[in-house]
């Protein structure tokens, strides 16, 4: 069903390339008439006669020379009425001269007004030149080919970059080998044909078409290398490779050797409109070609792409992979179609102005699509720091890969713009160049550049800030940092962050054109109004500047606030967190806190109220005391206490007990454990020496005229 398909097409457009096609007929190559060679004889002859002919020369000239008036401008109605025009008057030349044509190709081959001869001898060299190049082009491929067969089995199954050298190596010995056969056939054209030392016009352009098409197809070679895998670049299997390697080759061949040889070879010994004719004829057949080619692998394209977006698991880039694999077959056809059409109507100019855009949308997106696969296996691959970095910043390389995927995500948007811009730029829809040459194109050029340099620095000043902090932070990494500049630190790379993103923000959109004094100023009005609608979170910061400005507590300080006692955790300008003993966090507002007092300022004091019984020996118990701060001082926990036990001796007595202090001083903050092992330490010295504390009595006194109580369970009697 395809072949019919593209035999129809074929049909069809033939006959539309010949009006752009056909130029002077064969008549034109006639003799001008022996009346008219006469009289310009005569007139030149004649001093009279040729004085009036340079004058009227020289009046055409100056009417030449004059510009004309320019057209006004049409309305877009007009413009499409003089193309529909156009286009139909091209309709009906194209019908009109497809009979001219044929009878070109008729005259041209019957011998009409050819130099037979001459165009032997010019078959003979071209001939002998054709064979040579053909035999030592077959020659040099099958030593092209084994040396290509011992790189592809040194580099199977190495790392890519062993695999790509391997393919560049592979395709300089098939260039080399091109260039060399290119060199030995212009020698034999200059010494076999012709005369020795000089080159045919004929044979020069056979040399050119081959030395450009054979480098063609060596670069559409490299790329598919349907031999060995393991020396192609681009990820298709072995029988596709084979399959677009076979016919785009034979296309290139066909265009190439047909409009850089055997086109001009015809048009100068045969017939200009002949060779119009032939190069019709083979336009239209490589584009029947493509469209056959295209229809036999719309499926499998499809298929390979659909695996591609199933791949990727669907998102933004796959779905654009499955669209494109459902219509890329139509948009290919209208492409070859357009380029068809495009070359009948204007061979000159539209043809290489279209080629040259479809070259420089291919560059554009294959570009776009490495930085594109770049970017996504960098991303993928992750960042990972050294291990003496992660010792000393072990936050930094989780804050780079927060960073990093959204710097590269925003990279890879400026590569997808900056192909769309090529793309554009070299289909004429938008003059990227022209614009970015001119003054607006410069300035917002600079000025968006300016911006994202800015908005980069900022994010290279948090990433050092913070990096920093965090190596003051970690007691790994050197001296450990105290409390207080824990506290500061904090409270500085918060400060810091705010700071950076507002003054950030202003100076980027400064630098796009945005005038930044209004938003100051609505800045100023926002604040006043969060001041007076806000005046419990004014109150929270004013009461967290001045609790940082008197130190009163710290992170790792152990306070109490607001009814919450703990440990600090986290302090920010408005607020304190707290968790107490059971785990509990506790998340304080300033505006809340009343006073607070600070557990491990300076130094501490572990308090021990010691409880015994009333008959107990007060020196005796004091001696205890004494003997248990002394196990204490013998213990791990001698480093924390800074002075002698502060015995303050009977300090309460009641009926039935007596109480005594005693205070150990330690360094701030590590008073209970020193007290607990105290505490623990006094208990069992007490069981040994038979101290008593003071315990719950109850003395029962029977009643004289009382009846006892009956058993449990019974009922008293009446």
């Amino acid at each position: 069903m395809r072949l019919p398909i593209a035999l129809l097409l074929f049909v069809m457009l033939v006959p539309g390339s010949a009006s752009a096609q056909t130029l002077p007929l064969v008549t034109e190559t006639a003799a001008p008439a022996d009346s008219g060679v006469d009289e310009l004889i005569r007139i030149i002859e004649n001093d009279d006669t040729r004085a009036a002919l340079l004058e009227r020369l020289r009046q055409s000239e100056t009417a030449e020379a004059v510009p004309a008036e320019r057209p006004a401008d049409l309305s877009i109605a007009r413009q499409l009425a003089e193309y529909t025009r156009h286009a139909a008057e091209g309709v009906s030349g194209t019908l009109r001269a497809l009979g001219q044509v044929f009878d070109s190709l008729r005259g041209g081959f019957s011998g009409d007004g050819v130099d037979l001869t001459a165009l032997r001898d010019i078959a003979i060299g071209v001939l002998i030149v054709a064979a040579a190049l053909v035999v030592g082009l077959l020659g040099a491929r099958i030593v092209v080919v084994w040396l290509q067969r011992k790189i592809a089995a040194r580099v199977a199954g190495k790392r890519w970059y062993v695999r790509l050298a391997g393919a560049l190596g592979a395709a300089a010995l098939d260039l080399g080998s091109i260039v060399l056969i290119w060199a030995l056939g212009n020698i034999l054209a200059l010494s076999v044909t012709g005369t020795p030392g000089r080159m045919g016009i004929n044979q020069s352009l056979l040399l050119n078409a081959f030395l450009l098409v054979e480098i063609s197809k060596m670069v559409l070679r490299t790329l598919l290398q349907p031999r060995f895998e393991a020396l192609r670049l681009l990820p298709v299997g072995d029988s596709n490779a084979a399959y677009w390697s076979f016919w785009l080759g034979r296309i290139i061949s066909l265009l190439g050797y047909t409009f850089m040889f055997v086109a001009p070879v015809i048009s100068a010994n045969l017939s200009s409109t002949v060779a119009g004719a032939v190069q019709v004829l083979v336009m239209a057949t490589a584009v029947t070609i493509g469209i056959t080619i295209v229809l036999q692998c719309k499926d499998g394209v499809r298929t390979w792409l659909d695996d591609l977006a199933r791949k990727r698991q669907n998102d933004g880039l796959g779905q654009l992979l499955l669209l494109v694999g459902r219509f890329w077959h139509m948009l290919a056809i209208a492409y070859l179609v357009a380029l068809l059409i495009v070359w009948f109507a204007n061979p000159d100019q539209a043809l290489p102005f279209m080629l040259g855009a479809t070259v420089q949308t291919g560059i554009a997106v294959l570009v776009g699509v490495l930085v594109v696969m770049f970017i996504a296996r960098f991303v993928q691959a992750g960042l990972h720091l050294p291990q003496d970095i992660k010792t000393r910043l072990p936050l930094l390389e989780a804050r780079l890969h927060a960073f990093v995927p959204r710097v590269m995500g925003i990279v890879r948007l400026i590569a997808i713009v900056g192909v769309v811009l090529a793309v554009a730029q070299a289909w004429a829809l938008f003059d990227f160049v022209g614009w970015i040459s001119s003054d607006r194109g410069q300035q917002v050029v600079v000025s968006v550049s300016s911006a994202l340099l800015i908005i980069l620095a900022c994010i290279f000043l948090y990433v050092a800030v913070a990096s920093w902090v965090e190596f003051r932070l970690n007691n790994a990494a050197g001296v450990a940092a105290t409390n207080r500049e824990k506290t500061l630190l904090n409270l500085f790379k918060n400060a810091f962050t705010i700071a950076l993103v507002v003054f950030g923000v202003m100076l980027a959109l400064a630098q796009i054109g945005v005038n930044i004094a209004p938003l100051l100023a609505g800045a100023g009005v926002l604040g006043l109004a969060i001041g007076f609608g806000a005046q419990k979170l004014v109150q929270d910061i004013i009461t967290g500047i001045f609790i940082q400005f008197e130190n009163v507590m710290n992170e790792g300080d152990v306070v109490e606030a607001a009814g919450k006692s703990g440990v600090v955790e986290k302090l920010t300008i408005r607020s304190v967190t707290i968790r107490d003993m059971s785990g509990t966090v506790h998340l304080i507002p300033f505006s809340s806190v009343d006073q607070v007092s600070n557990m491990v300022r300076g130094y501490s004091f572990y308090v021990a109220e010691i409880e015994v019984a009333y008959d107990s020996d007060i020196e005796a118990v004091k001696q205890t005391l004494r003997d248990a701060f002394s196990m204490v001082m013998d213990s791990e926990h001698k480093s924390v206490i800074l002075d002698d036990l502060d015995l303050q001796g009977l300090i309460a007595i009641t009926p039935a007990s007596m109480t005594l202090r005693a205070r150990i001083k330690t360094i701030a903050g590590q008073q209970w454990g020193a007290g607990r092992y105290f505490s623990e330490l006094v208990m069992r010295l007490f069981a040994e020496r038979n101290i008593q504390v003071p315990t719950p009595r109850v003395s029962y006194v029977p009643g004289t005229s009382g009846r006892a109580l009956p058993p449990v369970g019974e009922q008293p009697s009446s």
